[in-house]
Parts: structure tokens; sequence; C-alpha cells
């Protein structure tokens, strides 16, 4: 989740950013809740996180194949605890 697209979700009368500051459609600034902002994306950083270091869907069907479905689960645990929820 990267800022810019949470600061647009948050206030949809946002039509682009630029350093931080925020401008309606006609170039008008807009005021708008930076740490909020941020916040979100820092709550949310853990599925970035895991969606990256997560083995490619092949890789995980062929581990399954190979190794079993106990050998994936440790796998994929491995990764939530790197990346835990709400943290």
């Amino acid at each position: 989740m990267k800022l810019q697209d949470v600061i647009f979700n948050l206030n949809p009368s946002i039509a682009y950013v630029v350093d931080k500051v925020a401008y309606d459609s006609n170039g008008n600034e807009v005021a708008y809740d930076l740490s909020a902002a941020e916040a979100l994306v820092a709550a949310n950083a853990y599925k970035d996180q895991r969606a990256a270091a997560y083995p490619s869907i092949p890789d995980q069907l062929d581990q399954i194949y190979h190794e079993g479905i106990d050998a994936w689960k440790e796998t994929i645990s491995a990764v939530k605890a790197e990346y835990p929820k709400g943290v």
C-alpha cells in the first residue's frame, strides 16, 4: 500500500500530490491528515512484506507436490512469523 494511494482514498477531492502537498483538479492546495495516511500505510505494511516474501504460486504448488502440505505450511508460517499482522 503506497502513501499516495492512501491519501487519494482518504480524500477523493485530491487530484495529485507533490512532495506530500495535495492539490485538487484546479490546482488548489487541499488540506489532509498526513499522519492518518501514514498510520494506515504502517498498519498494512505487513501485507506488502508478506507478498514479496512468499514464494511464487508455481513454486508453492511444486513444494506441495514434492514435499507435502506440511512442508508448505512451514514455509508459509515462517513468512507470517517474520511479518506479523498489526506490527
